[in-house]
């Protein structure tokens, strides 16, 4: 049974604890990446773009335009740079443009 806490907490506080405790955070670093990558690149890359998959320390970003690929493989250090800026942490060291 879980423990019970009698003095009050913040709602943050207690869902970091939570997620700690579950051993969630993989999950929702997976999910906080999806988000960065959606909200840095705007719609016109979003289009293309057919899956967003971290595995480790890898993302993986499958492309369905070529010309696109390769355009944003030129700048995949500075991608990951941003991605990281945006998360506040380093979650993404590499990425794989398929």
């Amino acid at each position: 049974m879980a423990k019970r806490f009698n003095e009050e907490s913040p709602i943050g506080d207690v869902l970091r604890q939570f997620i700690q405790e579950n051993k969630l955070q993989a999950g929702m670093d997976k999910i906080d990446v999806r988000d960065a990558w959606k909200n840095l690149m705007g719609n016109g890359v979003n289009n293309y773009t057919t899956e967003i998959l971290l595995k480790g320390s890898t993302l993986y970003v499958a492309l369905s335009s070529a010309v696109l690929r390769e355009e944003l493989s030129y700048g995949k250090d500075k991608i990951i740079k941003m991605i990281n800026e945006e998360l506040r942490k380093e979650i993404v060291n590499e990425l794989i443009l398929r």
